[in-house]
């Protein structure tokens, strides 16, 4: 037996894989022709506007709808198997929880369909809910019922976690306090897919980004590798020169104010620096910036746009 074979790294097997994944709802082509793969211990942003198959994705994969062509499996099988299942979390935005019960009888209930869940004090640490273990679910605010319902997605050890909007009505501190949990819980073997409207989350979370405009993937790769695709930067300087002209100048894009300055949209950076120091000569604190994820996110499904326009 050669002596090295086992210092060969083995391939990464996918945790989930969609393979040329098709839906329909009735005339509306929800995806299209969609390939994805998540893989262990990654968190994946699943990003888009709204109406561009984020839900429809997360049903496939949850085994609550089930594809018009193509394939979906999760660990190698139909994800609506009681033995996938069982290995699946997921917070969604609808929920019907009962409000009538305690916030400690909700995560007994939701535990007890485990094989090996969380030990209850364990899942509150986790979730910040130490406080509110014998509280009412409907006497809660809404922060410390998305709490609950983080816990009750995470309760049996999930190998596979979706979060969906999960920080919604959070204050700062309880954002953040979610984030460690779900860093603890991806150091702790998990894969999650994530949908979110913060942006700041997806950077700080996730290991790759995917974005999915009309049905179809459209970017694919890490927060910086999204970014890079976009061409251009922004530019942020103090100027005489109104919002208009800055507009007419060549690679400019939008250009707003912000906190006394002005900042542009490079398209052609570099070009757009010639002109503006040409024009205005008393230029100051010009300070030039890589797009941030929210810029490259609206750059790459600006053609969605476009076209609804």
């Amino acid at each position: 037996m050669n002596e090295n074979v086992s210092q060969i790294p083995l391939p990464r097997l996918p945790v989930a894989r969609v393979a040329a994944a098709g839906k329909s709802h009735g005339k509306i082509q929800a995806l299209d022709n969609i390939d994805l793969e998540l893989y262990p211990r990654e968190v994946m942003a699943l990003l888009g506007p709204n109406g561009a198959g984020k839900t429809t994705l997360v049903n496939l994969l949850l085994g609550l709808a089930s594809p018009d062509s193509g394939e979906v499996a999760v660990f190698g099988r139909d994800p609506r198997e009681i033995a996938v299942r069982s290995r699946v979390g997921a917070m969604l935005q609808v929920s019907g929880v009962p409000p009538t019960l305690k916030v400690r009888e909700h995560l007994e209930l939701g535990s007890a369909y485990y094989p090996r869940p969380f030990p209850l004090p364990e899942l509150l640490r986790l979730a910040g809910l130490e406080a509110l273990a014998e509280r009412q679910y409907g006497q809660l605010s809404g922060g410390q019922k998305q709490r609950v319902l983080f816990a009750l997605a995470v309760c049996g050890r999930p190998s596979l976690l979706f979060l969906d909007e999960p920080t919604v009505g959070l204050d700062v501190e309880s954002r953040r306090a979610l984030w460690a949990a779900i860093e603890q819980l991806v150091d702790g073997g998990a894969t999650i897919l994530l949908t979110t409207h913060y942006l700041e989350e997806a950077e700080r979370l996730a290991h790759r980004v995917a974005v999915l405009d009309r049905g179809r993937i459209v970017a694919l790769g890490s927060p910086a590798e999204i970014k890079g695709k976009v061409a251009g930067r922004k530019i942020l300087c103090r100027t005489r020169l109104s919002l208009a002209e800055i507009a007419a100048l060549p690679g400019a894009g939008a250009a707003v104010q912000v906190a006394g300055r002005v900042e542009i949209a490079g398209v052609d950076t570099e070009n757009l620096l010639r002109a503006l120091l040409a024009r205005d000569p008393d230029l100051a604190e010009l300070e030039v910036r890589p797009l941030g994820l929210e810029e490259a996110l609206q750059s790459l499904t600006a053609s969605r746009l476009g076209k609804a326009a």
